[in-house]
């Protein structure tokens, strides 16, 4: 087994496409070397703010997201140091191994190929075999040599059908050249529950620690963990993380399972700024602590809470106290909350907080999704006007009203400007797109 060093090896999990079993490998081989005694740590490739709660759970250490369209080179670099001096780094990436946006952004266009050599880790590519044989070493062929500047490693085989499935296609990536690091036989009793944003959130699954349990005892049998370790390289040199500024010292976080989508990364930052988060819970009718200087409710599912957050008497009546002398921000379902109403699927309209006149609803399901470059037409908590920053949006509201003074002058990924901009009215501010990063 590989030692601690303070450079630890990397692999990157990677697949051609959503859907090919990315999250079900990797969350087994953090559980899997765990089990062994190996300190193992994992990062996530672009704007997701679930599977890094599943990681943290199979690691026992945090995840963050690595992110090519919104961090700058040393960002990444700074937060994948938070690893050194552990044993693994296991970074699962997102789509397809080359998908990205058409337009560079911070350091690339977000595809889990830029992370994969920026770091130097090796691409261990998940192969959904379902229905072919042979042709799957072309397509693992394809995708080892598409830019070589993408290390490879070798293919896991997922959804093997047969011992003689296996055999064709062991025999197509052997005269490929293709080295064969797993065969993972169909498993229909280890899939995790989904939502529309992706999983079910790691806090909402009770099951969870027997489902990572047997996840590892699934992988160490059909994985050669050892070999992986072996091919698990790069890394770049350790690294000062770049200060993210705060909103504030002392902040009070909203922190639930209707608020839930915030990126560990930021946290992170925060805290090494020397900021204080202060966790309440708007479910539990909690209202902000007094004593801080600003209140952030992140994203989640407020809809799938509307009738609690609407009958929290409490959280609502002190948020509004507490917007009279303090700053208020909220981020995609936070700045829902924030607003005077929110209709769910069902077609039911709850009363919010009325921080903002910003009216929502899901009984018209309309998918907004990608990357958000804003420039704040005034200030927000911790920034000022003018100040770019760079966030994803990804939800499936409708806007039914918003007459508030707009936030920020928001674009896409292309440069393309949306109507999403977001909202002001006195000390509450609020975003449809999560914060990832600061734009130079």
């Amino acid at each position: 087994m590989r030692g601690r060093t303070d450079r630890p090896g990397g692999l990157v999990i990677a697949a051609p496409a959503s859907g090919s079993g990315k999250t079900t490998l990797t969350l087994g081989l953090l559980a899997a070397f765990r089990a062994r005694g190996l300190d193992v740590r994992a990062f996530k490739n672009g704007p997701d703010y679930i599977d890094p709660a599943f990681h943290a759970a199979a690691s026992g250490r945090p995840s963050f997201n690595l992110d090519s369209w919104a961090m700058e080179a040393g960002q990444m670099a700074g937060l994948v140091s938070t690893a050194h001096r552990t044993d693994l780094i296991i970074a699962e990436g997102s789509m397809g191994l080359f998908d990205g946006v058409a337009s560079p952004g911070a350091s690339g266009n977000g595809a889990s190929a830029d992370m994969a050599a920026m770091m130097g880790w090796p691409v261990v590519l998940v192969l959904d075999i379902s229905g072919q044989a042979q042709s799957a070493a072309a397509v693992a062929k394809g995708f080892a040599t598409f830019r070589p500047d993408v290390p490879f490693a070798g293919v896991i085989l997922n959804r093997v059908a047969s011992p003689r499935h296996e055999t064709l296609v062991r025999a197509g990536m052997e005269q490929a050249g293709i080295e064969v690091l797993g065969s993972l036989p169909r498993q229909t009793d280890l899939t995790l529950p989904e939502r529309h944003l992706g999983l079910v959130q790691a806090g909402e699954h009770d099951q969870l620690h027997a489902t990572l349990t047997a996840l590892a005892a699934f992988i160490d049998r059909h994985v050669a963990l050892d070999r992986l370790l072996q091919c698990a390289g790069g890394t770049p040199p350790s690294t000062l993380l770049p200060v993210i500024a705060p909103p504030g010292q002392r902040i009070a976080l909203a922190q639930d399972q209707a608020f839930s989508f915030m990126y560990p990364h930021l946290l992170e930052q925060w805290r090494r700024a020397g900021a204080e988060i202060l966790p309440f819970s708007p479910l539990a009718d909690e209202a902000p602590v007094p004593s801080t200087d600003i209140c952030w409710l992140p994203g989640g599912y407020p809809e799938l809470h509307a009738g609690v957050l609407a009958n929290a008497g409490h959280f609502q009546h002190g948020l509004r106290q507490y917007a009279r002398t303090h700053t208020v921000h909220g981020e995609c379902g936070g700045y829902m909350v924030m607003g005077d109403t929110l209709t769910d699927a069902n077609g039911v309209t709850h009363r919010m907080t009325g921080l903002l006149g910003l009216q929502t609803s899901f009984s018209t399901r309309r998918i907004h999704l990608g990357y958000r470059l804003a420039t704040l037409c005034g200030p927000m908590p911790g920034r000022t006007a003018q100040q770019r920053l760079r966030g994803h949006e990804f939800h499936y509201a409708t806007v039914t009203a918003q007459p508030d003074q707009p936030l920020a002058h928001v674009v896409d990924a292309n440069g393309v400007t949306v109507p999403e901009t977001g909202s002001r009215r006195g000390n509450a501010t609020g975003t449809f797109f999560h914060f990832i990063a600061d734009a130079t």
